[in-house]
């Protein structure tokens, strides 16, 4: 189980990013917000500007109210949090209604959420208003291009391109439109209109390449099975050779289409209907390939690779009953094939059947012992279910076939570490380290060993490396203090709660023990400001005072 080794909870504590409103400023007004939040996304920190706008209540059609809307919607869509910034930009509508800009931006929302159809109903309405029109212009096309309305995309390119004939994305789109349109002339024509002005014009390139070649040289194979299949549109030749130029080169966009015709024209080929599945996996388009190797599978159901590839692409999409399916008929095609039973194994332990997962691998190493990655997983899920002698075994089974195998020598080490056995887990530690000295999970699992033995200086000496390793995080540095304080050296430890301060300004338990390192430094005032800032930032850091003795 390779994570993170915990700190000795009792004499480290974890470092928490307040999660209350105590640290909050007090006035809720929207104004107020909104100024913080504006400060906030200044220094880059949009996550917490957007934090700020939370709580901030509607009042009225307010310009403030107004303003908050258009705040979260902007720093949604920069986060990439298009349908929350579109919810945002849509409440903004109804205070603005006849706002060209706020239209635009709803449409560019529902665009990246691939609601072409609501977005283009927006773009329209921006234009009608008066909003830009080259951007307005080029985003409607681009919808109408995804809705496969090409003939209104070629209007809204060639609009776009009278507004800015130097412009390139609007050459490229009437480009695909007429692409679209099986112009392919002008469209070849746009492409190295494109070309001629921006060599480096991928797309151009690639969608210029796929309205001709024909020969064994890519450009001329292009172009002479453009030429065939302009003359006779269903010539198989071409068509196969487009496409096993367009896998050679990787260029799956191109293999899809041309694979795609080929099961058109030859719907009984297992061939076709297979490659069109793996060309389409490649692209990431998941359904469809899970189609297409379902057509392949039952034109030859006996066929290994088509039930091999749907499980792959199954679980890709997660769904894992299905995966498990298609995998148990690739089984019972090639039952030798132990990879195929490994991919059962990882499925059940994906699904959390892990008794049955442990069970599955335990089968596949006993009959073939040389299996190291069923090991590791037969010790991992050993080390969760707390069977610690079990996964010292799996482990140690895994170093001996690659004995260099570090996330087998960290899960080793914290096997021990788990059965008390410190003394061997520091000794995997320290032989993976010699042999890595940047591992940082080795660092952290020998300060971890350390702090568990009581060897607080040793403990201190790991948390130093770390920190010289990169690994200077608040809590690292925070702890460090903590270590220094407990060895009685107040100097480092104000040292380090400082450094952890500079990384987390707002981190009331590293100022809360800054003061109680001053204050035995004989810096008493210094001290009570750090104690009083604290209690500002946390004030449940009061708790117990009047109780101390």
């Amino acid at each position: 189980m390779h994570t993170n080794s915990d700190l000795n909870p009792g004499a480290i504590a974890e470092a928490e990013t307040l999660a209350d409103g105590q640290g909050r400023l007090d006035s809720s007004s929207s104004l107020h917000r909104l100024a913080q939040a504006v400060s906030l996304h200044l220094k880059g920190e949009k996550e917490a500007a957007l934090r700020a706008l939370e709580g901030a209540e509607d009042k009225g059609p307010g310009t403030a109210t107004a303003e908050i809307h258009a705040a979260r919607g902007h720093i949604q869509f920069e986060l990439g949090r298009f349908d929350e910034a579109a919810a945002s930009y849509a409440r903004l509508l109804e205070f603005r209604p006849s706002d060209p800009e706020v239209r635009f931006n709803l449409g560019l929302s529902l665009q990246n959420l691939g609601r072409y159809g609501d977005a283009l109903e927006h773009f329209r309405t921006a234009l009608s208003l008066g909003g830009k029109r080259l951007e307005t212009q080029l985003a409607a096309g681009a919808c109408l291009l995804h809705l496969n309305k090409h003939e209104e995309a070629l209007q809204a390119f060639e609009t776009a391109l009278a507004l800015a004939p130097d412009s390139e994305a609007a050459c490229f789109g009437k480009a695909v439109s007429l692409q679209m349109a099986w112009e392919f002339d002008e469209s070849a024509a746009l492409y190295k209109r494109i070309l001629d002005r921006n060599p480096n014009a991928e797309d151009s390139l690639v969608n210029l390449i796929s309205l001709g070649m024909q020969r064994k040289d890519h450009e001329m194979v292009r172009t002479y099975a453009e030429q065939l299949l302009a003359i006779r549109p269903d010539a198989q030749a071409a068509l196969e050779g487009l496409a096993t130029v367009a896998f050679a080169r990787e260029d799956y966009a191109s293999a899809t289409k041309y694979t795609q015709r080929l099961v058109e024209i030859a719907p009984q080929s297992y061939d076709n209907w297979f490659n069109l599945g793996v060309a389409q996996q490649k692209l990431g388009q998941l359904e469809p390939a899970v189609r297409a190797y379902l057509r392949a599978s039952e034109i030859r159901p006996e066929a290994i690779y088509a039930h091999i590839n749907l499980g792959v692409v199954y679980q890709e999409m997660n769904q894992l009953e299905q995966a498990k399916a298609a995998f148990d008929h690739a089984v019972q095609a090639a039952p030798e094939r132990d990879d195929l039973r490994y991919q059962l194994a990882w499925i059940a332990e994906r699904q959390e059947s892990f008794q049955e997962a442990e069970e599955l691998y335990a089968k596949l190493i006993e009959k073939n012992p040389e299996l190291e990655n069923a090991w590791f997983r037969l010790g991992y899920l050993r080390l969760r279910r707390g069977d610690f002698t079990g996964s010292m075994q799996a482990f140690e089974s895994c170093l001996k076939k690659r004995p260099e195998w570090p996330d087998a020598e960290i899960n080793l080490a914290m096997a021990y570490w788990q059965a008390g056995q410190y003394d061997r887990a520091e000794g995997v530690l320290e032989k993976l380290l010699a042999r890595e000295p940047q591992s940082i999970e080795a660092m952290k699992g020998l300060a971890a060993t350390a702090l568990k033995g009581n060897h607080q200086e040793k403990a201190l000496a790991w948390h130093r490396r770390l920190i010289d390793a990169g690994e200077a995080t608040p809590e690292v540095l925070y702890n460090s203090g903590l270590l220094a304080q407990q060895l009685n050296e107040p100097a480092d430890a104000a040292q380090f709660y400082r450094f952890a301060l500079e990384v987390k300004p707002g981190f009331p338990e590293a100022l809360l023990n800054l003061g109680h390192a001053l204050e035995a430094l004989g810096k008493k005032d210094e001290a009570r400001a750090c104690w009083t800032k604290a209690l500002e930032l946390n004030p449940e850091l009061a708790r117990g005072y009047f109780q101390r003795n």
